[in-house]
């Protein structure tokens, strides 16, 4: 097991798999679905960003990419900075610790839906990826066994009555000039199990099970495809899924929509080079960041309003350039601006800027006079 954090320490991988690792990830880069925690210029980038590889030592470094990478029956645990110590070794139990602390913050993003992830964490594991499928599949299955998510689909077909309406065209074509007249082409609705939601959720399934090496995972995941059995094996894509919506009878399998988005964005399992099954989950950790310090305030935090992103202000009079604060606040009042920084701040005491550095100082300033606020944090 390789552990690298955020640019920080570099880890040495044989030479024979060093070239391997580095085409299967720029594979896994071209071919990822297009996530809400890429910018644009990330989403439009062709070469990977997920580690850095040293060729004159043949040595890896992370970049800002947190999750797991399972590669020549080797895994590859990328691990967030704020969690490095370089006088400590990192043992299987400190992994586990810092995925507890992964899955606690992506249970506040507002980009997911999660159940309650520690009821999942009796039985850590070392894995990261191996938890989230845990997760998913507990509840997935949990949640089928109690109700499959069924919608009105239009169907069309030849029935010997007439159901919904008549598509005269295809009856006429079909039908009446071949002297099947007795035959009647009809669309109707149909309340059908076999529907965009359970295929996503089908699909999901399969990839995970090809890339899960956990027994009770397995499990769940069959569980899953036998209560799917009906459900016909379709591709979705992150999109699609996204777009999914519910009526409130049916909201509790948002949670599962938005596991499907998450895998479906974030992880990539393909035959490379028609020989090894191959497996990345990743994610990029100052945006899910962000995202965690957003959603803690708006669910833990009483009497503050956050507002994410708000886009409404520009740097100039031509507005050319938009200003982009992380966090408006809102109390009864008064208004703050808020910028998270996902950074380890190393401060001396004797250090007058107490570890914040100049660009950011500059940045918050920007932001105030723009906004008539005077608190900033």
């Amino acid at each position: 097991m390789i552990n690298l954090f955020e640019y920080q320490n570099k880890v040495s991988l044989p030479e024979e798999h060093f070239e391997n690792l580095e085409m299967f990830l720029d594979d896994i880069w071209n071919k990822r679905e297009k996530s809400s925690y890429y910018n644009e210029d990330e989403n439009r980038e062709e070469v990977q960003h997920f580690l850095q590889f040293l060729h004159k030592t043949n040595q890896l470094k992370s970049n800002k990419y947190v999750g797991v990478i399972h590669f020549e029956n080797q895994t590859i645990n990328l691990l967030p900075k704020i969690f490095y110590d370089s006088s400590k070794e990192v043992l299987e139990d400190d992994v586990k610790v810092i995925n507890s602390h992964v899955l606690w913050w992506l249970s506040y993003c507002r980009k997911l839906k999660f159940p309650n992830y520690q009821t999942g964490l009796n039985n850590e594991q070392a894995d990261f990826f191996e938890i989230l499928i845990y997760l998913f599949g507990k509840y997935t299955k949990e949640l089928l066994n109690s109700s499959i998510y069924q919608k009105y689909i239009e169907i069309e077909n030849e029935l010997s009555f007439v159901k919904g309406r008549i598509d005269f065209n295809k009856y006429i074509t079909n039908n009446l000039s071949r002297g099947r007249n007795h035959k009647v082409s009809c669309a109707y609705d149909s309340f059908e199990m076999d529907n965009n939601f359970n295929q996503c959720i089908k699909q999901v399934t399969k990839l995970l099970l090809t890339a899960s090496k956990d027994n009770q995972n397995k499990r769940n995941l069959n569980d899953i495809l036998f209560l799917l059995d009906e459900v016909s094996d379709v591709s979705i894509g992150a999109d699609e899924c996204k777009r999914i919506l519910f009526n409130p009878m049916f909201s509790s399998f948002e949670t599962v929509r938005d596991y499907c988005v998450l895998f479906l964005e974030n992880s990539v399992s393909f035959n490379y080079k028609n020989s090894l099954k191959l497996f990345a989950f990743l994610l990029p950790m100052e945006y899910v960041f962000e995202d965690f310090i957003f959603g803690f305030i708006d669910r833990e935090i009483d009497g503050v309003k956050p507002f994410g992103q708000v886009k409404d202000k520009f740097l100039d009079t031509e507005q050319k350039f938009n200003l982009r604060p992380d966090l408006l606040l809102e109390t009864l009042s008064n208004k703050f601006i808020a910028d998270t920084k996902y950074k380890m701040v190393y401060a001396a005491e004797n250090d007058s800027k107490k570890g914040i550095s100049q660009n950011d100082l500059y940045q918050m300033t920007a932001y105030a006079i723009r906004f008539g606020i005077s608190d900033i944090k």
